[in-house]
């Protein structure tokens, strides 16, 4: 990666999102001198300011964000600021209505929530950039501002518009990316069901249709409506560069999500932030967090990333809210700065009094400094402000391969299985790891595999030749890979490969898994299908020839009975191996144990089941209590607590939902 500004420090960021425009001026310095007792170090400001900033079009008042900006300077707090875009003004949506977003079935969204506009549409683009500039030549040399924050969730609620301005845009995007139709028709499979094209204009968005769509089509669209936010994303990233190259640019990612193309996006700003959000009452709150953090620092290949938004205690959105639990809070933001977060930050700084979102926890609750929530965050604040510097650096052995491209594919229909959910699968792998302390990168097939002991890939429906080479070249020279089913059975345009016709699925990796794939099936989700070997699978089965491969375990069930569901290939100096199957939570569980200890990965520690353990290259080690009882934690060196706990001799005493980040102790050499 290029040299990107650097990230402000030198201690981890603390804060969240603060909306002063929702309450009144004299509010502001009680809210300043709170967030100096809370430790808090950055605020995200005005990234739903548009209205406040331009209540008429072309007509700017900044004199709030004046006062606002100067009083953060004066208290020492640092602003990551906000270029407004992501919810557009009323005046826009009355003015120029052809901005407004419009679904598959052609409805047009109205104004009155946020993200109402049309990522296509060269008015809002217009009108943004226009803001984004004022914003950029007015405050990039304010002492307060530190770093911009473009947007907001990208995707969250706006992945495509399907639009005539849109459709424009589409047939461009196109053009460009085809040159002429026959080409066009020839990657569309148009022969099928009379869809030939043979003239530009009447390719049309894949509206409401009365049967199934064009699954290239489809497929090319949402490359195209990801293009489209990018572009959006870029064109700001472009005139804040132009105008403040000294400060980093940085959209937050709404968790783990198909809508965009995440990486992609991750590739034209300065740092990755995120939005992280568990269910407090689910017993995988720690392996969610852990898998959207090891996203996060995956984005852009290990660098070290910010929490930009967490909920102090209870969100809004789901069916049934609950809070974290005493601890809950601090434990899961430690679990993220294990995995290279360097900013905990938080939505909101306080509690909303009107609106959608007035009952999403804030770090200054309703009921103000009296309440736990408050005394969790001053408490978290402080501690984290007396820490040393802390640089993260981790070296995973152990990788999951999600493919944009691919998940996109998985997830359409007209599939032999509609369930099938590449999250589902990627948690499955990731839960496993997590349970045995196995820090996990997630990258593509592209990427260079060698530094990984182990490679994971959920279902690769999409596989083309310079991926499938790279896999093959990975195991040959010593490398360990998980093939997941239904896997290589298309090319890059989602046509079955050629090569199938020669008798098997994913023929480009059929040598290297030593198997053929005959023939395939869904199943009921609630199916339950017992392998021989006592473990139990669901979703899918495969039939599958063995060419050399040694079967680990084998299909019960009449459709397949005694095909291999897991086996193991020896090729060149690796071993591949082929789950035909869906294996359940404890089974994968229990099989990647056993591939583990073959590859020879290995925990940072061994420590009791629902301690998490992360160690950094520089040997600082992290454990994280998931329990809510005391566990004890035997060390084989001593070590010094980071958060001002006792040296460790042989024995850690970790608290219900404690933590540690202990580092070695140096060792004393006798004269």
């Amino acid at each position: 990666m290029p040299q990107s500004p650097t990230l402000p420090g030198p201690h981890i960021l603390y804060g969240g999102d603060y909306n002063p425009e929702q309450w009144s001026e004299d509010l502001w310095l009680k809210d300043m001198q709170l967030m100096q007792q809370a430790g808090v170090n950055l605020v995200s400001i005005g990234i739903f300011g548009w209205s406040k900033l331009e209540p008429q079009e072309g007509v700017f008042d900044f004199q709030w964000l004046d006062l606002l900006l100067d009083l953060l300077h004066q208290h020492g707090i640092q602003a990551n600021l906000g270029t407004a875009t992501a919810s557009p003004p009323a005046w826009m949506a009355h003015t120029y209505p052809e901005t407004l977003p419009v679904n598959a079935q052609g409805t047009v969204y109205g104004f009155g929530s946020r993200q109402q506009y049309s990522p296509a549409s060269p008015i809002y683009r217009e009108k943004a950039a226009r803001l984004v500039r004022q914003l950029a030549e007015r405050y990039g040399k304010h002492p307060a501002v530190v770093m911009w924050h473009i947007n907001n969730e990208y995707g969250c609620h706006i992945q495509e518009c399907f639009s005539e301005s849109t459709a424009q845009a589409f047939r461009g995007w196109l053009r460009h990316r085809y040159g002429d139709l026959q080409t066009l028709n020839q990657v569309w499979g148009t022969a099928f069901w009379s869809q030939t094209y043979h003239q530009w204009e009447h390719i049309q968005p894949p509206r409401m249709m009365p049967a199934f769509p064009n699954p290239t089509q489809v497929l090319d669209w949402r490359r195209f409506s990801s293009d489209m936010i990018q572009e959006c994303m870029q064109m700001e990233v472009d005139l804040l560069r132009e105008i403040t190259p000294h400060l980093p640019v940085n959209t937050n990612f709404l968790g783990i999500s198909r809508a965009v193309n995440q990486r992609a996006l991750a590739a034209t700003e300065d740092v990755v932030s995120i939005d992280i959000y568990p269910d407090p009452a689910q017993q995988n709150a720690p392996q969610d967090t852990a898998l959207q953090a090891d996203w996060a620092r995956s984005l852009r290949d290990g660098q070290g990333w910010i929490l930009m938004e967490q909920a102090p205690s209870q969100v809004q959105w789901r069916a049934i809210n609950q809070p974290k639990r005493p601890g809950q809070m601090r434990l899961l933001s430690y679990s993220m700065i294990a995995r290279g977060a360097q900013g905990v930050m938080f939505f909101q700084w306080r509690q909303s009094k009107a609106g959608a979102e007035k009952y999403h926890s804030g770090m200054v609750p309703h009921t103000g400094v009296s309440s736990r929530i408050w005394q969790e965050i001053q408490s978290l604040g402080q501690e984290l402000k007396a820490l040393p510097t802390l640089k993260p650096q981790m070296k995973a052995k152990v990788a999951i391969i999600i493919d944009w491209d691919s998940w996109q594919a998985l997830e359409q229909d007209s599939h032999t299985h509609n369930h099938l959910k590449l999250l589902d699968q990627v948690q499955c792998y990731h839960q496993a790891l997590w349970k045995e302390n196995i820090l996990t990168d997630l990258v593509t097939s592209y990427h260079d595999l060698s530094p990984y002991q182990l490679v994971l890939t959920p279902s690769l429906p999409i596989l083309s030749e310079t991926a499938a080479a790279n896999l093959r070249q990975y195991v040959k020279e010593g490398g360990h890979l998980v093939m997941g089913y239904f896997s290589g059975i298309t090319d890059q345009n989602d046509h079955i490969h050629a090569a199938t016709r020669h008798g098997s699925y994913n023929p480009l990796m059929c040598d290297v898994l030593g198997i053929r794939i005959r023939e395939f099936s869904g199943h009921d989700p609630e199916e339950a299908l017992l392998l021989d070997n006592g473990l139990h699978a669901s979703h899918w089965s495969e039939d599958v020839e063995l060419q050399g491969a040694t079967p680990l375990a084998h299909f019960t069930h009449e459709l397949y009975p005694h095909s291999p569901a897991i086996t193991r290939h020896n090729h060149g100096l690796g071993q591949a191996y082929h789950l035909a199957t869906q294996l359940k939570a404890d089974s994968m569980h229990q099989f990647l144990k056993t591939v583990l200890k073959t590859a020879q990965v290995k925990a940072p520690l061994q420590v009791p089941e629902g301690i998490e353990v992360v160690r950094w290259e520089d040997g600082t080690l992290f454990l994280l209590n998931h329990h809510p009882t005391p566990q004890t934690v035997t060390l084989p060196e001593p070590h010094t607590d980071l958060l001002g706990g006792p040296s460790h001799q042989s024995e850690l005493f970790l608290a219900a939902r404690g933590v540690a980040i202990l580092q070695p102790q140096p060792v004393t050499v006798a004269p």
